[in-house]
């Protein structure tokens, strides 16, 4: 039965909706709306033709994106030098494109199925994850919002560790599918699914590798407005320093993304090499986030280890676009001269060659920024990591949604990979995370100062560690092809 009304009030429902999605997400955590909102949607696409199942799924992605990202405005009106207006247009702008994903799922499940149940059991749950994995890579990838990491504090977190976020979010879609079957027995998949993932959460998919040790993260909360003038570096370093050797009982303390701002062999022989050698007579590691600057030229954001375990090196992967690095930038000259970023010129470390660095005796998986927003990069450390570790600045957002989110990816990185994860930041939120993505120690957004937790070393690897996506894409194209294959008529549906 079509939706009665005006094709615009569909519309209005299904922007309506979508913004309405970003209560699922961290702070809010309001985890039911996720498919009670998608039910909405699919709701709204039954019956349509591909071309206006298109538009409300368009529409449903503008309501999200552009509440949901809005906080990237703050980034690139105060530290791109534009004026809010225009901040708010580009915004809106990157808004409307990443509402073409969720539109494009609409018009590729209307357009190969027919029928109540392909479309809400196999097309419309399969073709919403095929296009939100879509985007977690295109053009470099812009995974926020995936529907998976609204999962992370529900039963539905279970199926991180066998199928990754990207599961989960499948599984998400089909609670929002079931829902509209309440009258078949097709609605038993609600408790069935729940139940699922309640029984995987009982599973314990990794083992401890060795004695726990203490981890520290110190956070300085110094303004993204003062953190590279010439007279903060004094009190930086001090505070880092005077914090640090406070504890003693710490074998491993991490200071965040760039948190010495000034390049490393500036200031090697006057403040790396003597605190190397003063943690190494403590006995102490210590992971520092700084610029390093090679001699020819080339700059790159980088994570040192300094202390016992020895001196190590991590250059960050995957750069920021716009941000660390501007793509296209021969075409792109105007809008390099107009955004005008500090730092923003960024070499990529080698993606496949960096050992792992050796921290608290163990080796770790580090990242920088939102690279732990990319599942298939967090993956490459196991099995040798024995934990996980993210060195993050999100004071380029100010106190919005954005710190809020990074987070709930930090924690859905450590349940799919069975590790606790250390996550240092400037303005925070810093936290320490267990093996099952649960917060044990939490530094809020804008506060001074340090929290400490016992980490556990862990081995082993995750169904999720072992298989990434794969098989979770081979099921999605076996959904897809039911969907097809199970359609009245067994042809696709007219555009």
């Amino acid at each position: 039965m079509a939706f009665p009304g005006s094709y615009l009030l569909r519309l209005v429902l299904a922007l309506a909706g979508g913004a309405l999605c970003v209560l699922a997400f961290a702070p809010f955590s309001l985890e039911w709306v996720a498919p009670l909102s998608l039910a909405l949607l699919f709701f709204l696409w039954m019956e349509e033709t591909p071309g206006r199942a298109f538009w409300l799924g368009w529409s449903w992605g503008a309501g999200c994106m552009g509440f949901g990202v809005f906080w990237l405005h703050n980034s690139i009106a105060q530290f791109g030098g534009l004026n809010l207006p225009l901040a708010v247009f580009i915004t809106l702008v990157f808004a409307l494109f990443l509402a073409l994903f969720p539109g494009l799922a609409g018009w590729v499940a209307n357009r190969l199925a027919r029928g109540r149940l392909p479309r809400l059991l196999l097309a419309y749950p399969a073709s919403w994850v095929l296009l939100e994995w879509s985007r977690s890579w295109l053009l470099t990838g812009f995974p926020w919002l995936s529907l998976g990491y609204s999962q992370i504090d529900s039963v539905l977190a279970g199926y991180a560790p066998v199928l990754g976020v990207y599961g989960v979010s499948l599984v998400t879609a089909l609670m929002g599918s079931s829902l509209l079957l309440w009258r078949t027995p097709w609605v038993l998949l609600l408790p069935l699914l729940g139940l699922g993932g309640w029984v995987l959460q009982k599973v314990p998919w990794t083992s401890e590798a060795g004695a726990p040790f203490t981890a520290s993260l110190v956070q300085a909360s110094i303004p993204q407005q003062q953190k590279w003038l010439s007279s903060q570096l004094r009190p930086t370093l001090e505070f880092y320093v005077s914090e640090t050797e406070k504890l003693e009982h710490s074998r491993l303390t991490v200071w965040p993304e760039t948190a010495v701002p000034a390049f490393a062999n500036k200031v090697e022989a006057a403040f790396l090499q003597p605190l190397h050698e003063r943690l190494q007579d403590q006995g102490r590691d210590l992971l520092v986030g700084i610029p390093v600057r090679e001699k020819d030229g080339r700059y790159y954001n980088s994570l040192l280890a300094l202390g016992t375990s020895g001196r190590g090196r991590y250059d960050k992967r995957h750069l920021v676009p716009f941000g660390e690095f501007m793509p296209f930038a021969r075409w792109l000259q105007p809008l390099v001269r107009m955004l005008a970023i500090p730092m923003s010129s960024f070499s990529a470390g080698d993606a496949g060659e960096q050992p792992l660095l050796k921290l608290a005796g163990y080796p770790a998986g580090v990242s920088i920024c939102y690279e732990d927003a990319f599942p298939a990069e967090s993956v490459q450390a196991l099995p040798e990591a024995a934990f996980l570790l993210n060195a993050s600045n999100d004071a380029w957002f100010g106190n919005s949604l954005a710190p809020h989110q990074h987070l709930e990816m930090a924690r859905m990185r450590a349940l799919e990979n069975g590790r606790y994860m250390l996550r240092a930041t400037n303005t925070g939120i810093s936290a320490i995370v267990d093996d099952k993505g649960r917060l044990l120690k939490v530094l809020s957004w804008g506060e001074r100062g340090v929290i400490s937790a016992p980490v556990r070393p862990m081995a082993g690897s995750t169904p999720w560690a072992l298989g990434g996506n794969g098989p979770l894409l081979l099921i999605l194209f076996l959904m897809l092809l039911g969907a097809y294959l199970r359609s009245p008529g067994g042809a696709p549906s007219r555009p």
